[in-house]
């Protein structure tokens, strides 16, 4: 193994010892650095000391166009993969294997901003309500689909939280949740009276029958076979109950999560309390939620400004 492979894997077990970062995460970052490790390997470089700006710069001109090994990476993804290439040489240079941080200046490329995808008030009440339907599912997997989206809808949460729950991190009478987010961080969130209703009838006329389907377990939402929940089957939870509603519009994981946010703060919901509930780090990522299009605007400033519209003949 080369110097920089070996300063690879230092950096990982750092990540996974003292940062503790989720698996995912370190996943991302193991098959981030395991490119960059093959580019500079290709290159001619095993030495962290011949590794300069430019060769980092490159690295990201490279991620940008692809080769004959790798498709083009967005913007989003080959910024996630500088990140991980800048933490990786910062912590070269303050464990002493360099003296120079060669990508300090290399900044990760801005994706465009977008609009995160929500769905109309409508749209979440049908797809709640073919989650719930008689001929939704059997009747145990129907309770459970109608607590899990309603769920999802009133708190906010990740699907990943929300599969990741056991059965006392709900407190039904008190209508909150302890929620486990990302880097492992805790947070309590209300939870909506649909949402308390749903889970309620869950837990009497739906997951005991499917506990008894397995070995015993407290986690919260349980599958057919009466074992936790996964990410992929919630996903597919939320993907045919949109298709029941007649919803033709792609449905992705963080959907309802997103509707959460964006419905929130038409309400009036302050950012900074909508930022609490996500569970975000900084208010600057939830404030993406109060982007509006330009027709948006238009629609508003004619129905409220006084002198938008002329009234002459």
């Amino acid at each position: 193994m080369s110097d920089i492979g070996r300063a690879v894997s230092a950096y990982l077990d750092h990540l996974t010892v003292e940062r503790g970062l989720a698996a995912n995460t370190l996943a991302s970052y193991r098959r981030d650095l395991r490119r960059y490790d093959e580019y500079l390997a290709g290159a001619g470089i095993s030495a962290l000391g011949r590794v300069t700006e430019a060769v980092v710069g490159d690295f990201l001109m490279r991620l940008r166009e692809g080769d004959e090994h790798h498709p083009p990476l967005t913007a989003s993804s080959a910024g996630r993969t500088v990140v991980a290439v800048r933490g990786f040489h910062k912590f070269c240079l303050r464990e002493g294997l360099t003296v120079i941080d060669p990508a300090a200046a290399v900044k990760p490329p801005v994706p465009p901003q977008r609009l995160p995808k929500a769905l109309s008030v409508d749209e979440v009440t049908r797809i709640l309500a073919a989650a719930a339907g008689a001929d939704a599912e059997p009747a145990v997997l129907a309770t459970r689909d109608a607590a899990l989206l309603e769920f999802l809808y009133g708190t906010g949460a990740r699907i990943s939280e929300a599969v990741g729950l056991d059965v006392d991190d709900v407190d039904l009478e008190s209508g909150q949740v302890l929620l486990r987010g990302k880097g492992s961080k805790e947070r309590v969130v209300p939870v909506g009276s649909y949402a308390r209703e749903a889970l309620s009838a869950y837990q009497v006329r739906g997951r005991p029958d499917l506990v008894a389907r397995g070995r015993g377990t407290h986690a919260l939402f349980l599958n057919a076979r009466g074992g936790r929940l996964s990410r992929q089957s919630a996903w597919t939870v939320l993907r045919r109950a949109a298709q029941r509603a007649g919803i033709s519009k792609e449905i992705s994981p963080h959907t309802l999560r997103h509707s959460f946010a964006t419905h929130l703060l038409d309400g009036g919901a302050d950012v900074r309390v909508v930022q609490e509930l996500l569970g975000h780090a900084s208010v600057t990522t939830t404030q993406v939620y109060t982007l509006v299009t330009v027709d948006k605007l238009r629609e508003v400033y004619a129905t409220s400004h006084p002198r938008a519209l002329s009234s002459a003949p």
